[in-house]
């Protein structure tokens, strides 16, 4: 990991920059999929599934036998894991339904918004060497909260292997309708556009590899709605000399484990606490399952020495992380200055897995910059709002004026004509 002083903000540009990776054959790659998808359905998502994934395969759905024989190997403990998840997961997100409030924004003219769920939503779980069963609870229980009439899912089954046992359990916990056996950008593309099996969804959600991401990327250009640009998993930290390093450590190598190109940020305003935090890291790094994975991402983390408040906020600010974890004794007082990160840690205590996995916050959040502009997962992206208005004569004969004559400033006839026929019937 690189280490850096009092960064001059004229550094700040190179510092906080993302792993970068050429997408140009990517791109390339990725579209002649979607296209041959969108062109032949189920004879093309068959030919990628058995050329990437499962050379066997030659039936995508999963049936329920399979389901049912999953159950009963998922332990207890984990079953009574994911029981506590889901029951914070659907606490936190049931408080942000909202209820049409009718406001009469003048007399005789009521205005009202109603929030209705996406018909069909499509989620994506990775099955690789993290089988990311914990995505399924944060993207499907807010789709049945928020009334989603079909919650599709697709997650690749590899050659000689089981689907993970717990990705077809919470998929029953939660109540997903259907299971389809295809991963990558196949997966992507079928959902978007539908095949013989697999019926189109009207939205996508999920995290996976630079194939899935740069699907997701390209089928949005063609009108399918996508949870939110992504990109690598990433965390910054911020320590003073209150923060504890073993727990700085292990919380920045839990995203580093994610994968090679995933990058963990450390600022901190007490000097020591960066070579103890170093220290720490090579101490655990060393007891990781996936250490090999986590050493490369280390090679794009840093562990930045700030030596004054107004340039910690301005780069935290400025880098829009995807976690940003707050170990500082003025925790709440510096999270109020935040604007610009996807999910907040306050405190020593407050470490980023538990965001991950239970506390009830959502886990599908805006990474590489975009939480600049993007929102992370919430019941609000599984629904739609639809606006109503209704309008008395005494409504309309006090702003139809106003209507008429703006349409007639616009130079739009018929807009005035419609508000005015009316007004003569009175």
């Amino acid at each position: 990991m690189e280490i850096i002083y009092s960064p001059d903000s004229s550094q700040w540009k190179r510092l906080l920059s993302r792993p970068a990776f050429e997408n140009t054959s990517l791109e390339a790659t990725v579209q002649a999929v979607l296209n041959d998808v969108k062109a032949n359905g189920n004879a093309a998502v068959l030919r990628y599934s058995q050329k990437f994934d499962n050379p066997s395969i030659t039936n995508f759905e999963v049936s329920q036998t399979e389901i049912d024989a999953a159950e009963q190997n998922v332990s207890s403990e984990l079953k009574n894991a994911i029981e506590i998840a889901k029951n914070n997961i659907t606490a936190f997100h049931s408080k942000q339904a909202e209820k049409a409030s009718p406001i009469e924004t003048m007399p005789g003219v009521k205005c009202w918004r109603k929030s209705v769920g996406i018909q069909r939503v499509g989620l994506y779980i990775p099955g690789g060497t993290a089988p990311l069963f914990s995505t399924i609870l944060m993207l499907a229980i807010p789709a049945k909260i928020a009334g989603c009439k079909e919650v599709i899912l697709c997650t690749p089954q590899k050659e000689g292997q089981d689907i993970h046992p717990a990705i077809l359990y919470c998929a029953k916990l939660v109540g997903v309708d259907k299971i389809y056996k295809i991963g990558g950008s196949q997966a992507i593309a079928a959902m978007a556009f539908g095949t013989e099996t697999i019926p189109k969804v009207s939205k996508i959600f999920g995290p996976g590899n630079q194939y899935v991401t740069m699907a997701k990327m390209l089928v949005a250009k063609e009108g399918v709605a996508i949870d939110m640009p992504a990109g690598p998993s990433e965390v910054m930290v911020v320590a003073d000399e209150t923060a504890v390093p073993a727990f700085v450590a292990s919380d920045l190598l839990s995203q580093c484990e994610h994968g090679a190109d995933s990058q963990a940020i450390l600022l901190s305003t007490h000097k020591p606490f960066i070579e103890e935090v170093k220290l720490e890291i090579e101490k655990q790094l060393a007891q990781l399952a996936r250490k090999e994975l986590a050493s490369k991402s280390l090679e794009f983390s840093k562990l930045i020495y700030v030596d004054n408040q107004a340039d910690l906020i301005d780069l935290i600010n400025e880098y829009a992380p995807e976690h940003l974890i707050l170990s500082v004794k003025n925790c709440n007082e510096l999270g109020e200055k935040i604007i610009n990160a996807g999910s907040v840690f306050l405190g020593n205590y407050s470490p980023e897995s538990a965001g991950d996995y239970a506390s009830g916050t959502n886990h599908t959040l805006p990474t590489n910059g975009y939480a600049k502009a993007y929102s992370g997962v919430s019941l609000d992206s599984f629904v739609r709002k639809i606006t109503f208005q209704e309008i008395t004569n005494e409504g309309l004969s006090l702003i139809g004026p106003a209507i008429e004559t703006m349409a007639e400033a616009e130079m739009l006839d018929a807009h005035k004509n419609a508000v005015t026929i009316r007004l003569k019937k009175f």
